[in-house]
């Protein structure tokens, strides 16, 4: 019996401000909120048994459980560690299971096979990226995994974890977990360390279109435009009405990751700015 686990914890900082004020996986895309999408396209799928694993701003994600008979996993080390740590809190649920993000758009329903072997969801890439990408033998079994390449097929998406691969990744992770280091990597990372002690995990690749990911608000705008002249955000709209300029004049928003720093630029048309969260102004650089 197949079940799922969404990863839904983390703060995703590069989707600053709109982060600030709601997890990434909550937001509206296409008249959808993207976890609640993907949870109907599971249930479709007949996978009933769904587990999301929260962190940052948990409360928000509490009415899931009533609405679709979900359960939630509160993971307290979700500021402190990478994805590994939301993994630790769920090992007695993995078996045939799927391995989700929260904040992937679907646009149709990839959970309607009954995969008969582990994979990992693939797309491909023209030019260079700095993706995980994928190597892979004549059969489709991924051989070796890197970060950046050309013209490659790359990480996006989902997984599928068979029972044999779930029993053996258990056993790696809880030893690697005892590690420090370990904890601040994706649990990809321990994959790609120990591809060659685990089950094989084949490649599934997906045609483009099929699997979104949008890292940035710039890239979210460029999928859904109603973005660009209404971003959602409390926060854009406050600065919107500091600088006298609609919405769609500000891009490029990019959190500063410094110790005790609560801001982020972006910009005004060409003119760049600061905002602190704090003072809640905004002061031209």
């Amino acid at each position: 019996m197949r079940n799922a686990i969404i990863l839904a914890a983390g703060t995703s900082s590069r989707f600053v401000p709109l982060s600030e004020e709601c997890p990434k996986g909550l937001l509206e895309v296409k008249g959808e909120i993207l976890i609640e999408r993907q949870i109907r396209m599971l249930k479709d799928a007949g996978v009933d048994d769904v587990t999301l694993v929260v962190g940052f701003k948990e409360d928000m994600f509490s009415y899931l459980k009533p609405k679709y008979g979900v359960d939630l996993v509160y993971n307290e080390d979700y500021s402190r560690y990478n994805n590994t740590s939301s993994i630790m809190r769920v090992l007695d649920r993995m078996q045939d299971t799927y391995i989700c993000c929260s904040d992937i758009y679907y646009s149709r329903n990839v959970f309607e096979e009954s995969p008969r072997r582990s994979y990992y969801s693939a797309c491909h890439h023209e030019g260079d990226t700095g993706e995980y990408c994928i190597g892979f033998n004549s059969e489709g079994v991924i051989t070796d995994v890197t970060v950046g390449g050309r013209d490659s097929w790359y990480m996006i998406g989902h997984a599928f974890f068979s029972s044999e691969f779930s029993r053996k990744f258990k056993d790696i992770l809880r030893a690697d977990y005892e590690d420090e280091a370990a904890r601040r990597l994706y649990w990809e990372d321990v994959y790609i360390r120990h591809i060659g002690e685990l089950p094989s995990m084949e490649i599934k690749k997906w045609s483009e279109g099929v699997i979104e990911e949008f890292d940035t608000l710039d890239e979210l705008r460029n999928f859904d435009k109603s973005y660009i002249d209404d971003t959602r955000s409390s926060v854009i709209k406050e600065i919107s009405r500091q600088l006298g300029c609609g919405e769609a004049d500000l891009h490029s928003f990019s959190k500063i990751c410094e110790a005790g720093m609560d801001r982020f630029t972006f910009l005004m048309r060409n003119d760049k700015y600061i905002y602190d969260f704090k003072s809640r102004l905004s002061s031209r650089l």
